[in-house]
């Protein structure tokens, strides 16, 4: 059985006829006519400022606003009255220092070290007080302070000429900027350079009495605390300390 072919025939519509009309397609003559319409009849778009602009605008108002006098609001505060000064009696002509030999907390240790032996290059009288040899000074300072007795202080403090200058940051601030000399003209000189024989320069030698146990033993009362020396057994060495005020 023989086929035929047919050739199709391929309709093409002329979209400039007046006849031409698709519901699936837009006229594109018709949209850009319009589009040229409305641009035309739009008016000028009006150009923003730029950032520029804004910045210097900025800029001078806050200048402007700068340069105005401000009314003072509140009334001017009456001056301070000074502190008044914390002074350690009798001990006018030397410096006196409490600090610890104890290396527990490594900081502080480093602070007392640092400051005795800024103290020790002037070669003046030095009263050291070691609060952990005696528990005595951590005493003294609360009440030359004025602190309570919950009330931690840091080490060391130092007192120059009977007045209290400060802790660690204050003698190296003092020394740096070379003001320290200051404060220890006029005192007493070191009596000698070299150490102690009695206690070796430990300030503190074994009670006689109790031969550093703290306790005394009688054979009426038996064990006692013994009241000649500190909770250590010590007592002050009679050759190189100063005796309490």
């Amino acid at each position: 059985m023989l086929l035929t072919r047919t050739k199709s025939k391929i309709w093409v519509h002329n979209p400039s006829s007046p006849n031409f009309s698709c519901p699936s397609f837009k006229d594109i003559q018709t949209l850009c006519s319009d589009d040229s319409i409305s641009s035309n009849n739009s008016p000028t778009p009006t150009k923003k400022p730029n950032i520029f602009h804004r910045v210097r605008r900025v800029n001078a108002i806050l200048r402007a606003l700068s340069t105005r006098p401000v009314p003072d609001s509140k009334p001017e505060s009456a001056p301070r009255k000074s502190e008044p000064l914390i002074q350690i009696p009798g001990a006018e002509k030397k410096i006196v220092i409490y600090f610890t030999s104890l290396r527990v907390i490594r900081s502080t240790f480093d602070d007392c070290k640092a400051v005795r032996t800024i103290l020790r290059s002037f070669r003046v009288s030095i009263d050291e007080r070691d609060v952990s040899m005696d528990a005595g000074f951590m005493e003294e300072l609360r009440t030359i302070l004025g602190v309570r007795e919950k009330t931690k202080l840091s080490l060391p403090r130092v007192f120059i000429g009977g007045r209290y200058i400060g802790g660690a940051d204050e003698i190296r601030e003092l020394h740096e900027a070379g003001e320290l000399k200051k404060y220890v003209e006029g005192l007493t000189p070191a009596a000698g350079f070299g150490v102690c024989q009695v206690c070796d320069g430990h300030r503190f030698i074994l009670c006689d009495e109790c031969s550093g146990s703290h306790k005394c033993y009688s054979e009426k009362g038996g064990f006692r605390t013994c009241t000649a020396c500190n909770e250590n057994g010590l007592i002050r060495c009679p050759s190189c300390y100063y005796a309490p005020f």
